[in-house]
């Protein structure tokens, strides 16, 4: 497999991992608000959340910035619990507002999600000698693992709204519950480094 392949093999893989079941947490709260009518918006939503982690994961890969990773593991649930959390004002399925709050929450959380996925990357890149097309091509890899989570739960959202007829806005705060009840668990297990 040449070099191409195996990035976008191992950018897939990571976020399809259940030991980054953090990440795909964050995107399961991000979808859940949508149906596949939604799509213009909700590609609007994953582009968002695509440009922040690109960004950081871009600039963490190349050095020019650096944070603890403590803090970044503690963060990425916060994430996940403030966008679960902001899945209870939904009262209305409009979408009206051309440039929503959820789609500033996409863009600044993908930032922290991109310092999580360039720990993984950075163990991957020692040997390199140029990093611009590995990182291209674990990115892509990301975000088509991404998409398939993204086409995993509006399927699953179909089946339970539109077939089994479960009030959106219900189904809605079901699902964000469960995940605020992961993430506040995460949470409190990620605390723990950053206090000591």
């Amino acid at each position: 497999m040449d070099e191409i392949g195996i990035y976008l093999h191992l950018g897939f893989r990571h976020i399809m991992d259940w030991e980054a079941w953090d990440h795909i947490l964050f995107v399961l709260v991000l979808t859940l608000r949508y149906q596949w009518t939604d799509w213009k918006k909700l590609l609007v939503l994953v582009t968002a959340f695509t440009v922040g982690h690109s960004v950081t994961l871009a600039l963490s890969t190349l050095n020019w910035i650096n944070f603890p990773s403590a803090l970044i593991e503690f963060l990425i649930p916060v994430t996940i619990l403030l966008t679960a959390i902001s899945n209870f004002w939904v009262k209305s399925f409009d979408f009206k507002s051309k440039y929503p709050l959820i789609y500033f929450l996409a863009l600044f959380f993908g930032l922290i999600h991109g310092l999580g996925f360039s720990t993984y990357l950075k163990s991957l890149l020692g040997k390199e000698e140029s990093i611009i097309g590995p990182l291209f091509t674990f990115n892509l890899g990301l975000e088509l693992g991404q998409l398939l989570i993204v086409s995993l739960i509006l399927i699953i959202s179909f089946i339970f709204v539109s077939v089994l007829k479960v009030k959106r806005v219900r189904y809605l705060q079901i699902g964000s519950g469960i995940a605020i009840a992961f993430a506040l668990n995460m949470v409190l297990d990620r605390i723990v480094p950053i206090i000591k």
